[in-house]
């Protein structure tokens, strides 16, 4: 079964190592997008891209770039889940590009944040920890957490702080490694459990 499971990762990034830039060049469709969306995405990312389930991330008003490299990284298998991986493989370039379109065109609910444990989380997030050498997330994700979507900066804006502590510490842990460069892991490597935790509720409580 390993076995199996290991050609089957083999050829599917082989595959989408060579059709990550003709994806680039699809027109996206965000209506093919929202019915593939509404069949096989919202039981876990929710209605228009906003879950319920805090573990799941808001995929409503993320950059489609962001989107379209997550899903080519699960089909290439350089990023793995257990749900999400066989959710991905199926999908062709141009449901991966339609339904980035979709997700990126609504509106996400925001959400609130701790605000005892978000005053350390803002430190965090716009001064960073020149003590230990962690930079300001707000270097990379704007002011704001809008992100950037040419550079494939996720909207941080608004995400449930779960899955942001959840994503520190999978980087943190190495068992996500499709950050460039490495940055995340390096970054994470130098945070402790409650800088996490703080600026994870922060996040929860930046709108935009």
């Amino acid at each position: 079964m390993m076995k199996t499971w290991l050609v089957t990762i083999s050829v599917a990034a082989a595959l989408a190592g060579g059709t990550v830039q003709a994806a680039e060049q699809l027109k996206p469709n965000p209506e093919a997008g929202a019915a593939k969306a509404n069949s096989i995405c919202m039981a876990c990312h929710g209605p228009q891209g906003n879950s319920i389930v805090p573990t799941w991330p808001k995929l409503a008003g993320q950059h489609p770039e962001y989107i379209k490299k997550q899903l080519m990284d699960f089909k290439a298998g350089d990023r793995y889940n257990v749900q999400m991986t066989p959710m991905a493989l199926p999908l062709t370039d141009q449901e991966v590009v339609d339904v980035a379109a979709y997700f990126s065109s609504q509106k996400q609910t925001g959400g609130k944040a701790d605000p005892e444990a978000a005053k350390l989380g803002e430190k965090l997030f716009r001064a960073g920890n020149p003590t230990t050498g962690v930079p300001a997330c707000s270097g990379c994700h704007g002011p704001a957490g809008m992100g950037q979507g040419l550079s494939k900066f996720p909207r941080l804006s608004g995400q449930h702080a779960d899955y942001v502590k959840q994503t520190l510490g999978y980087f943190r842990d190495q068992e996500r490694a499709n950050d460039p460069n490495g940055m995340m892991r390096i970054i994470a490597a130098k945070m402790s459990d409650a800088e996490i935790a703080a600026v994870s509720q922060y996040i929860q409580g930046l709108s935009q």
